[in-house]
C-alpha cells in the first residue's frame, strides 16, 4: 500500500509559510480519528497522487509525540487556480473492513465505430460512476470499451461497465454513459417575400407621382 509521511501543524503556523517550505497544509478525519491539522511533503504528495488517484487507499504516517497510521482516501484537494498545484488537502479516515461508496472516474478506451464511419460525433455523458466497495477493493479508474458503439442506436450504459469482483455499483444502472450523436446542420430560415403587396406599393406610387402636376 502507498505510505504518506506528514506533520502534525497547529492554527498558528501561517499557511503561506508552510507552503515556502514546500509542504502541503493538510486535515485528516473521519473513523476513529479526531479533525487533525497535518502537512505533507509537496512532492512527495504529487508522485503519490499520480500512482494511486483519489481512489486508492494510502497509509498516512503522522509524525508527532505520539506517531500514528491512518487509512486514508484523498477526499479533496483544492489547487491553485493559476499555477495548477495543490494547496490544501483533506483526507478521510477510512475502515479497511468496512465498504464504502466514492466515485472512480471512467478511462474510454477505443473508437466508436459510429463515429469512424461518419456517422456522428461521440458524446460523453458520464465521466465516473459512484461504485461501493471495501477500500482495498476500490479501482483506481473503470474501463469503457468504446468499441460498441458502432451504429447510432448504440448506446453504453452503466450496467454494462465490467466492475472487479467485490464492487457494487450505486449509479443508475440504466444511466447512459455514452453514445455517437449526429450532427444538425442549422439551416437559414428563408424569409417568405409578400409579391402582392411590392405591386401595390409600386402601382399606388405610380398614381402618386402621375397625380402631380408641373408647376409654372
Amino acid at each position: 500500500m502507498n505510505i504518506l509521511t506528514a506533520t502534525k501543524r497547529s492554527k498558528a503556523n501561517k499557511l503561506d509559510a508552510i507552503r515556502n517550505n514546500g509542504m502541503v497544509p493538510a486535515v485528516v478525519y473521519g473513523a476513529r480519528v479526531e479533525n487533525t491539522l497535518i502537512s505533507v511533503p509537496s512532492i512527495e504528495f504529487s508522485k503519490l497522487l499520480k500512482v494511486a488517484g483519489e481512489t486508492s487507499a494510502i497509509v498516512l504516517e503522522i509524525k508527532g509525540d505520539k506517531p500514528i497510521k491512518v487509512d486514508v482516501l484523498i477526499h479533496e484537494i483544492q489547487k491553485d487556480p493559476i499555477k495548477d498545484f495543490p494547496i490544501h488537502i483533506d483526507f478521510l479516515a477510512i475502515d479497511m473492513n468496512k465498504s464504502i461508496e466514492v466515485t472512480v472516474p471512467l478511462e474510454f478506451i477505443g473508437i466508436a465505430g459510429a463515429e469512424k464511419n461518419g456517422l456522428g460525433v461521440l458524446t460523453k455523458v458520464l465521466h465516473e460512476l459512484e461504485i461501493e466497495a471495501l477500500p482495498k477493493d476500490i479501482p483506481h479508474n473503470l474501463e469503457v470499451d468504446l468499441t460498441k458503439l458502432e451504429t447510432l442506436e448504440d448506446q453504453i450504459h452503466a450496467k454494462d461497465i465490467k466492475l472487479p469482483i467485490g464492487v457494487k455499483l450505486i449509479t443508475n444502472e440504466d444511466e447512459v454513459v455514452a453514445l455517437v450523436t449526429t450532427i444538425k446542420e442549422e439551416k437559414e430560415e428563408e424569409v417568405a417575400v409578400d409579391l402582392s403587396s411590392i405591386e401595390v406599393e409600386k402601382k399606388g406610387k405610380k398614381e402618386e407621382e402621375g397625380g402631380e402636376t408641373k408647376e409654372e
